[in-house]
C-alpha cells in the first residue's frame, strides 16, 4: 500500500511542477473529444465533420478557458442542425438557451462537468461524473451534469431522426418543431437518469461528510448501488427497458474511478483517529481529528561500480628504507631526550646541595 502513496506523491510532485502545461494537456485531449463525438453524432454537414476541423477546433480551444470549449461546441451543434432544416436548429437553440440560463446562474465555472458528462455516456460510464463531483464539490454541480446530460440524449434523438426532418413546408416544420421539442422534453430514460443522478449525488455527498471511518469509501460504494437500483425501479415503472450489463458495469467502473479520486484527495489514517474536547466560555466542543497519510518519496541514490581506482605502486627496497629512516630519527629524537632529562637531574643535585650548605 506505501507504494501506492509514493506514486501518488510523486505523480502530485510531478503535476505541481508542469501544472500549467498539464492542465492544457487535459484541455486540449477533452476537446478533441468532445468536438469528435459532436461530428460522429451529428455531423450533417460534411464540411465541418471532418476530423481535420475537430483538431483545428481544439486547438484554439486549448489557449482559451474551458468556457470557451462549451461554447465552440454549442456552435458547432447549431451548425449541424443548420443543415437538417429551420426546425431542428429553433430547438435545439432554445434547449440551449435554456440550459445557459441555467448554468450562467448556478455553475459558470463547471464547464469541465458539462464537457465530460456527455464523453462519460459514450464510454458507458456516465455515473462516474455524479459520483465525482459529490466527492470533490457541492451538490449544486448537478446543474452542469444535467446540461451535459440533456445535450447527449438531444444528440442521441437526431442522430435517428434527422434523415425525417429535412426539408418540408412551414406547416411540416411546425410540426417538426413539436415533435423535435416533445421527444426531448418527454424522453422517459432521460428522466430517469437525471433523477438517479441527483439521488445518487445527494446520498455520496450526504455520506462522504460523515464522521465516520472510511465515508468516502462507503459513499462511493452507495452511490454506485444507488443508482443501480433508482433507474431499475424508473425502468420498470415507466416502461423503458435499458441495458443491465452496462448499467451494472459502469457502477463498478465508477466506484472504481472513486476509490481513486479519494487515494488522491482524501487519504487519511483512521487507526489514528482521535476525539478531542474544548471548551470556553460559551460552548463545548468535540473533535474527530483523522491525520493524514503522508509517505516521503525516497530519494535515489546512484553508486558508480565501475569507477577506475588509481592504486600506487612502491618498491620493496625504498619501503624498507623509509622505515629505516623512521626508526633512525626515532632513536635520536629518545636518545636526545634522556640526555636533557640527566642534564637537568644534574642541576637540581647540584642546586640542592648549594641550598644545604648555606644552611650552615
Amino acid at each position: 500500500m506505501d507504494s501506492l502513496y509514493v506514486i501518488r506523491e510523486r505523480m502530485q510532485d510531478l503535476y505541481s511542477r508542469y501544472s500549467i502545461v498539464a492542465d492544457k494537456a487535459i484541455q486540449f485531449v477533452l476537446a478533441v473529444m468532445t468536438f469528435y463525438m459532436i461530428n460522429n453524432n451529428v455531423g450533417f454537414m460534411k464540411t465541418l465533420a471532418s476530423p481535420v476541423v475537430a483538431l483545428a477546433l481544439a486547438i484554439i480551444a486549448t489557449f482559451f478557458p474551458p468556457i470557451i470549449t462549451v461554447i465552440l461546441a454549442t456552435a458547432l451543434i447549431l451548425v449541424h442542425m443548420y443543415s437538417v432544416s429551420i426546425a431542428s436548429l429553433v430547438v435545439t437553440a432554445l434547449i440551449f438557451l435554456i440550459m445557459y440560463i441555467f448554468y450562467l446562474r448556478f455553475t459558470p465555472k463547471k464547464a469541465i462537468v458539462v464537457l465530460l458528462t456527455p464523453l462519460a455516456f459514450a464510454l458507458k460510464i456516465p455515473v462516474v461524473v455524479p459520483i465525482s463531483c459529490a466527492l470533490l464539490m457541492s451538490p449544486i454541480s448537478m446543474v452542469a451534469v444535467g446540461c451535459g446530460t440533456v445535450v447527449y440524449y438531444m444528440m442521441a434523438y437526431m442522430k435517428k431522426a434527422a434523415s425525417g426532418m429535412q426539408g418540408g413546408s412551414v406547416k411540416g416544420m411546425m410540426g417538426q418543431i413539436g415533435k423535435y421539442a416533445k421527444q426531448v422534453f418527454q424522453n422517459k430514460e432521460l428522466w430517469i437518469v437525471l433523477v438517479a443522478f441527483i439521488i445518487c449525488t445527494l446520498v455520496v455527498y450526504t455520506l462522504r461528510k460523515q464522521a465516520i471511518a472510511h465515508a468516502w469509501t462507503i459513499a462511493v460504494i452507495t452511490g454506485a448501488v444507488v443508482n443501480i437500483v433508482v433507474v431499475a425501479i424508473g425502468d420498470v415503472a415507466m416502461g423503458v427497458h435499458a441495458p443491465y450489463g452496462s448499467l451494472i458495469f459502469g457502477s463498478i467502473g465508477a466506484a472504481v474511478i472513486g476509490v481513486i479520486l479519494e487515494l488522491f484527495f482524501f487519504s487519511v489514517d483512521y487507526s489514528r483517529s482521535e476525539n478531542l474536547q474544548y471548551e470556553d466560555d460559551e460552548y463545548y466542543y468535540y473533535v474527530k481529528a483523522v491525520p493524514k497519510i503522508v509517505v516521503s518519496t525516497p530519494e535515489k541514490t546512484v553508486k558508480r561500480i565501475n569507477e577506475r581506482q588509481e592504486t600506487e605502486i612502491m618498491d620493496t627496497a625504498e619501503v624498507r628504507k623509509k622505515a629505516k629512516n623512521r626508526h633512525r630519527k626515532r632513536h635520536v629524537k629518545a636518545s636526545r631526550d634522556k640526555k636533557r632529562k640527566n642534564v637537568r637531574h644534574q642541576k637540581d643535585v647540584m642546586l640542592w646541595t648549594l641550598m644545604w650548605i648555606r644552611s650552615f
